[in-house]
Protein backbone atom coordinates (compact mmCIF):
# COMPACT_ATOMS: atom_id res chain seq x y z
CA UNK A 1 0.00 0.00 0.00
CA UNK A 2 1.25 3.46 -0.84
CA UNK A 3 1.59 5.96 1.96
CA UNK A 4 2.90 9.51 2.02
CA UNK A 5 5.64 8.86 4.55
CA UNK A 6 9.09 10.13 3.69
CA UNK A 7 11.61 7.46 2.69
CA UNK A 8 14.01 6.34 5.39
CA UNK A 9 17.49 4.85 4.94
CA UNK A 10 17.39 1.09 5.31
CA UNK A 11 20.83 0.80 6.90
CA UNK A 12 22.38 2.96 9.62
CA UNK A 13 25.38 5.01 8.57
CA UNK A 14 28.04 6.71 10.66
CA UNK A 15 27.31 9.93 8.79
CA UNK A 16 24.01 10.58 7.03
CA UNK A 17 23.64 13.10 4.20
CA UNK A 18 21.76 16.17 5.31
CA UNK A 19 18.38 16.65 3.65
CA UNK A 20 18.45 19.60 1.27
CA UNK A 21 16.19 22.62 1.67
CA UNK A 22 14.24 23.01 -1.58
CA UNK A 23 13.91 26.76 -1.05
CA UNK A 24 17.57 26.89 -2.09
CA UNK A 25 17.44 24.47 -5.03
CA UNK A 26 20.47 25.11 -7.27
CA UNK A 27 19.57 26.79 -10.54
CA UNK A 28 21.46 24.15 -12.49
CA UNK A 29 18.79 21.61 -11.54
CA UNK A 30 16.03 23.74 -13.06
CA UNK A 31 18.11 24.20 -16.20
CA UNK A 32 18.88 20.49 -16.40
CA UNK A 33 15.24 19.46 -16.06
CA UNK A 34 14.31 22.06 -18.68
CA UNK A 35 16.87 20.65 -21.14
CA UNK A 36 15.69 17.08 -20.55
CA UNK A 37 12.03 18.08 -20.92
CA UNK A 38 12.80 19.67 -24.30
CA UNK A 39 14.67 16.57 -25.43
CA UNK A 40 11.88 14.23 -24.30
CA UNK A 41 9.16 16.37 -25.87
CA UNK A 42 10.99 16.33 -29.21
CA UNK A 43 11.62 12.59 -29.11
CA UNK A 44 8.04 11.84 -28.05
CA UNK A 45 6.84 13.72 -31.12
CA UNK A 46 9.20 11.69 -33.30
CA UNK A 47 7.84 8.41 -31.95
CA UNK A 48 4.19 9.41 -31.47
CA UNK A 49 3.13 7.92 -34.80
CA UNK A 50 5.08 4.71 -34.42
CA UNK A 51 2.71 2.69 -32.29
CA UNK A 52 4.30 3.24 -28.89
CA UNK A 53 7.64 1.41 -28.92
CA UNK A 54 8.43 1.81 -32.61
CA UNK A 55 11.57 3.84 -33.20
CA UNK A 56 12.73 3.62 -29.60
CA UNK A 57 15.48 1.11 -30.30
CA UNK A 58 16.45 -1.76 -28.04
CA UNK A 59 19.56 -0.47 -26.30
CA UNK A 60 17.62 1.39 -23.60
CA UNK A 61 14.71 -1.06 -23.41
CA UNK A 62 15.56 -2.02 -19.82
CA UNK A 63 14.65 1.52 -18.77
CA UNK A 64 11.28 1.61 -20.55
CA UNK A 65 8.10 1.75 -18.53
CA UNK A 66 4.63 0.76 -19.62
CA UNK A 67 3.37 4.32 -19.16
CA UNK A 68 5.04 7.68 -18.63
CA UNK A 69 5.07 8.67 -14.93
CA UNK A 70 2.66 11.37 -13.80
CA UNK A 71 5.36 13.39 -12.06
CA UNK A 72 7.16 16.02 -14.12
CA UNK A 73 10.91 15.86 -14.60
CA UNK A 74 11.32 19.12 -12.70
CA UNK A 75 9.61 17.76 -9.60
CA UNK A 76 11.36 14.42 -9.97
CA UNK A 77 14.73 16.16 -9.99
CA UNK A 78 13.70 18.19 -6.94
CA UNK A 79 12.65 15.02 -5.14
CA UNK A 80 15.94 13.25 -5.81
CA UNK A 81 17.88 16.33 -4.71
CA UNK A 82 15.87 16.81 -1.54
CA UNK A 83 15.83 13.26 -0.21
CA UNK A 84 19.18 11.88 -1.39
CA UNK A 85 21.13 15.05 -0.58
CA UNK A 86 23.54 14.35 -3.41
CA UNK A 87 25.62 17.25 -4.68
CA UNK A 88 24.40 19.24 -7.70
CA UNK A 89 27.47 17.98 -9.58
CA UNK A 90 25.92 14.50 -9.53
CA UNK A 91 23.08 15.73 -11.75
CA UNK A 92 25.52 17.24 -14.24
CA UNK A 93 27.59 14.05 -14.36
CA UNK A 94 24.39 12.00 -14.61
CA UNK A 95 23.44 14.16 -17.59
CA UNK A 96 26.87 13.42 -19.10
CA UNK A 97 26.16 9.68 -18.77
CA UNK A 98 22.78 10.04 -20.47
CA UNK A 99 24.33 12.11 -23.26
CA UNK A 100 26.99 9.45 -23.77
CA UNK A 101 24.26 6.86 -24.17
CA UNK A 102 22.47 9.03 -26.73
CA UNK A 103 25.61 9.36 -28.83
CA UNK A 104 26.70 5.75 -28.43
CA UNK A 105 23.26 4.31 -29.26
CA UNK A 106 21.67 6.77 -31.72
CA UNK A 107 18.93 4.23 -32.52
CA UNK A 108 17.59 4.56 -28.96
CA UNK A 109 15.83 7.73 -27.86
CA UNK A 110 15.36 9.28 -24.45
CA UNK A 111 11.59 9.57 -24.14
CA UNK A 112 8.96 9.96 -21.44
CA UNK A 113 8.86 6.17 -20.98
CA UNK A 114 12.49 5.88 -19.91
CA UNK A 115 13.84 9.28 -18.85
CA UNK A 116 12.91 8.98 -15.15
CA UNK A 117 14.65 5.64 -14.74
CA UNK A 118 17.66 6.84 -16.70
CA UNK A 119 17.88 9.92 -14.52
CA UNK A 120 17.66 8.28 -11.10
CA UNK A 121 20.09 5.53 -12.14
CA UNK A 122 22.60 7.97 -13.61
CA UNK A 123 22.47 10.32 -10.63
CA UNK A 124 22.86 7.42 -8.20
CA UNK A 125 25.93 6.11 -10.04
CA UNK A 126 27.37 9.63 -10.19
CA UNK A 127 26.88 10.07 -6.45
CA UNK A 128 28.98 6.98 -5.80
CA UNK A 129 31.77 8.50 -7.88
CA UNK A 130 31.61 12.08 -6.58
CA UNK A 131 30.18 12.17 -3.06
CA UNK A 132 32.08 10.97 -0.01
CA UNK A 133 28.79 10.17 1.73
CA UNK A 134 25.82 8.78 -0.18
CA UNK A 135 22.76 6.61 0.32
CA UNK A 136 22.57 3.01 -0.85
CA UNK A 137 20.61 1.61 -3.80
CA UNK A 138 17.63 0.66 -1.66
CA UNK A 139 17.17 4.25 -0.55
CA UNK A 140 17.52 5.63 -4.08
CA UNK A 141 14.94 3.06 -5.19
CA UNK A 142 12.44 4.33 -2.61
CA UNK A 143 13.04 7.92 -3.64
CA UNK A 144 12.81 7.07 -7.33
CA UNK A 145 9.64 4.98 -7.07
CA UNK A 146 11.09 1.68 -8.26
CA UNK A 147 11.99 -1.55 -6.51
CA UNK A 148 15.45 -2.15 -5.12
CA UNK A 149 15.85 -5.22 -7.34
CA UNK A 150 14.96 -3.22 -10.45
CA UNK A 151 17.32 -0.37 -9.62
CA UNK A 152 20.15 -2.85 -9.02
CA UNK A 153 19.45 -4.28 -12.47
CA UNK A 154 19.28 -0.83 -14.07
CA UNK A 155 22.58 0.13 -12.49
CA UNK A 156 24.31 -2.87 -14.05
CA UNK A 157 22.59 -2.16 -17.37
CA UNK A 158 23.87 1.41 -17.32
CA UNK A 159 27.41 0.34 -16.44
CA UNK A 160 27.58 -2.16 -19.29
CA UNK A 161 26.00 0.25 -21.79
CA UNK A 162 28.70 2.77 -20.88
CA UNK A 163 31.38 0.07 -20.94
CA UNK A 164 32.09 1.17 -17.36
CA UNK A 165 33.32 4.50 -18.70
CA UNK A 166 32.31 6.60 -15.71
CA UNK A 167 35.23 9.00 -15.60
CA UNK A 168 34.37 12.62 -16.36
CA UNK A 169 37.30 15.00 -16.58
CA UNK A 170 37.12 18.52 -15.21
CA UNK A 171 37.31 19.83 -18.79
CA UNK A 172 34.33 17.74 -19.88
CA UNK A 173 32.41 18.68 -16.75
CA UNK A 174 32.99 22.38 -17.37
CA UNK A 175 31.96 22.04 -21.01
CA UNK A 176 28.62 20.51 -20.00
CA UNK A 177 28.08 23.25 -17.43
CA UNK A 178 28.71 25.81 -20.15
CA UNK A 179 26.32 23.96 -22.46
CA UNK A 180 23.58 24.09 -19.83
CA UNK A 181 24.25 27.77 -19.22
CA UNK A 182 24.04 28.53 -22.95
CA UNK A 183 20.80 26.56 -23.13
CA UNK A 184 19.36 28.74 -20.38
CA UNK A 185 20.41 31.93 -22.19
CA UNK A 186 19.08 30.66 -25.51
CA UNK A 187 15.74 29.61 -24.05
CA UNK A 188 15.36 32.67 -21.84
CA UNK A 189 15.44 32.99 -18.09
CA UNK A 190 13.90 30.14 -16.17
CA UNK A 191 11.68 31.34 -13.36
CA UNK A 192 12.28 29.64 -10.05
CA UNK A 193 9.21 27.52 -9.26
CA UNK A 194 7.25 28.04 -6.10
CA UNK A 195 8.39 25.34 -3.68
CA UNK A 196 6.15 23.98 -0.98
CA UNK A 197 7.36 22.23 2.14
CA UNK A 198 6.27 18.81 0.93
CA UNK A 199 7.07 16.77 -2.15
CA UNK A 200 4.29 15.31 -4.31
CA UNK A 201 2.43 12.32 -2.96
CA UNK A 202 4.32 9.11 -3.59
CA UNK A 203 1.49 7.78 -5.73
CA UNK A 204 2.48 10.44 -8.30
CA UNK A 205 6.14 9.51 -7.99
CA UNK A 206 5.70 5.85 -8.89
CA UNK A 207 7.45 5.20 -12.18
CA UNK A 208 5.09 2.36 -13.05
CA UNK A 209 6.19 -1.20 -13.62
CA UNK A 210 8.30 -2.04 -16.65
CA UNK A 211 7.19 -4.39 -19.35
CA UNK A 212 9.15 -7.18 -17.65
CA UNK A 213 8.21 -6.34 -14.07
CA UNK A 214 5.14 -7.33 -12.14
CA UNK A 215 3.22 -4.86 -9.92
CA UNK A 216 4.38 -6.77 -6.85
CA UNK A 217 7.91 -5.63 -7.58
CA UNK A 218 7.08 -1.99 -7.01
CA UNK A 219 8.41 -0.63 -3.76
CA UNK A 220 5.91 0.11 -1.02
CA UNK A 221 6.14 3.37 0.87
Amino acid sequence: MFTTSEPQPLQPRLTEPTQHDLSATPRVLSILSHVLEKLVARNDRLTSGGGGGAGLGKSLSAFHGVRAPAISLEKYVERIYKYTSCSPSCFVVGFVYIDRLVHKYPDSLVVSLNVHRLLVTSVMVASKILDDVHYNNAFYARVGGVSNAELNKLELELLFLLDFGLSVSSRVFESYCQHLEKEMLYSGAIERPTITNSIDDVTEISVEDTQTSSPSQLVEY
